[in-house]
């Protein structure tokens, strides 16, 4: 199944980095300097279950890259 986050902020950035880690096909959609930094660095996620860091990969500023998906988080 694959996922949309469109506004990778910290809600959406919290539900699609728990997808992510659970090994799921997740698609972020940022922009300017906070898709810069994820590109960079990764996800942070810091959370009372713990931290992590969402590899960088599947981060965007393009709808069109994302495609298709099954799931959009808005």
């Amino acid at each position: 199944m694959k996922f949309a986050v469109i506004g990778t902020g910290g809600v959406g950035g919290f539900f699609g980095g728990k997808l992510a880690k659970s090994s799921e096909d997740v698609w972020f959609l940022a922009r300017g300097k906070h898709l810069e930094a994820m590109r960079a660095n990764g996800l942070h996620i810091n959370s009372a279950e713990g931290d992590w860091i969402v590899p960088s990969g599947k981060m965007t500023d393009n709808p069109s890259e994302i495609g298709i998906a099954d799931v959009i988080l808005f």
